[in-house]
């Protein structure tokens, strides 16, 4: 791909990614406005709750599909009808799992009823994974950016209506059922798609067809022993990143959990930018430089550390000077207090943009069980550092674990990176 258009698909990528991360960031401005901090923070925990069982869904399937297809070409298309089939059997076993989780103690009345209407979140969700990767692999990345954007977009949509054109206040039952059509019209659309592609109407790129090359279709089981290092990478991310807005809940109380989940939303907004780089834009290409092109893999590695360094300082900076101003112009001065939450996060942003540039190298290859193993190591230090501080600092204890945490993760890609992907480079 030439430099220009590199630079026209990762503009796409990103416009697109602002678009659908900017519908989500409006959401979470409007929703923290209109229902306050207590009732914000039911719903919040609850939507992350569900992201949970939503990355159990497949398994690591859609990340899976990346790196087959950039080790076999077109005979990757092997893997789709039982990968189709093992997604299906996880989310019959996630659909019962969180109707028994719902029916917990531990929950009020309303975040059970929340949770069961979410389980339809879920459905969406991978869905858009799977038609995603599909994209990747095609490199059509304005489709993508299209596609990946219309679900946030769609939500907010929805939202702005009830709010400002029909004047229609929503409850947080109300919103789940939002999140839950939405995520039944993109299940209708993803299976549409899903279906061409398990009939081969499907447009790789970067490969030519070898017509003398058959392999036989794997089994279902061998499909999960290929997908279940990114599925638990996946589920250890969310650990170390998103799961110190329910434990704050829990410990703390709703109203905590909405101070901490303002500031975790502008951060999560801001990391859209080396997701996207390295996760939609370069991943497809990692997998396949790893395999037939170990010196351009290095390069790219090399400039990508460099830049991530330098763009995730430099953004540092600029949130712990304006998130003074920003915060209660934005959601208002009843969230005053993540002010301070935002300043300590934002000392993650340098350390997470590196991460993800030394990380995505381990996605590669046979490393993927490794990094899956560095990152269950940082997930249990979350876990443990959350129990310590929240107690004691609440919402200011999980900001500081989640830094920690990802100082620690950093520490120990660039270690294992440096003897396991590029020895000979070193």
């Amino acid at each position: 791909m030439s430099s220009f258009k590199a630079l026209k698909s990762l503009s796409l990528l990103w416009m697109g990614s602002l678009i659908g991360s900017g519908s989500t960031f409006a959401i979470y401005t409007i929703l923290a406005r209109k229902i306050g901090p207590d009732t914000f923070g039911i719903f919040s925990s609850a939507l992350a709750t569900i992201t949970i069982f939503s990355l159990l869904a497949g398994f690591g399937v859609s990340q899976v599909w990346l790196k087959l297809f950039g080790k076999e070409g077109w005979e990757g298309i092997r893997w789709v009808k039982p990968s189709l089939k093992f997604v299906s059997i996880t989310l019959i076993l996630i659909t019962i799992s969180v109707f028994l989780f719902s029916l917990f103690d531990l929950h009020d009345d309303i975040t059970s009823k929340l949770l069961l209407i979410l389980v339809f979140y879920i459905y969406g969700y991978i869905s858009v994974e799977l038609v995603a990767s599909k994209l990747q692999l095609e490199e059509r990345y304005s489709y993508l950016a299209f596609w990946k954007l219309l679900p946030n977009f769609s939500r907010f949509i929805l939202i702005v209506c009830c709010y400002y054109v029909l004047d229609i206040s929503l409850s947080v039952f109300d919103l789940g059922l939002i999140y839950a059509f939405v995520g039944v019209v993109f299940t209708l659309l993803g299976m549409m798609q899903l279906h061409k592609m398990r009939k081969g109407k499907f447009r790789l790129k970067g490969h030519e067809i070898d017509k003398n090359k058959t392999l036989e279709a794997p089994k279902i089981i061998t499909v999960f022993k290929e997908a279940w290092p990114f599925g638990l990478a996946s589920l250890f991310a969310f650990i170390y990143v998103q799961s110190d807005i329910i434990m704050v809940k829990y410990i703390s109380g709703d109203a905590e959990a909405g101070y901490y989940n303002v500031s975790f939303v502008v951060l999560t907004a801001i990391l859209i930018i080396p997701t996207i780089l390295f996760g939609k834009f370069l991943m497809p290409k990692y997998h396949r430089w790893a395999n037939h092109n170990l010196k351009k893999f290095y390069d790219t590695y090399k400039k990508g550390n460099f830049i991530m360094l330098l763009t995730g300082t430099l953004i540092m900076f600029m949130v712990i000077l304006l998130s003074g101003t920003l915060v209660p112009l934005i959601f208002g001065m009843d969230y005053s207090p993540s002010i301070d939450l935002l300043k300590i996060l934002a000392l993650t942003l340098p350390i997470s943009f590196l991460a993800y540039s030394i990380g995505a190298t381990l996605v590669t290859k046979e490393h993927m069980k490794l990094k899956v193993k560095l990152m269950g190591i940082t997930a249990g230090l979350n876990i443990l550092l959350n129990v310590i501080l929240i107690p004691h600092y609440g919402a200011k204890g999980a900001a500081i674990s989640t830094v920690i945490s990802n100082l620690l993760l950093l520490i120990l890609y660039y270690v294992v990176v440096k003897k396991r992907v590029f020895v000979n480079e070193n």
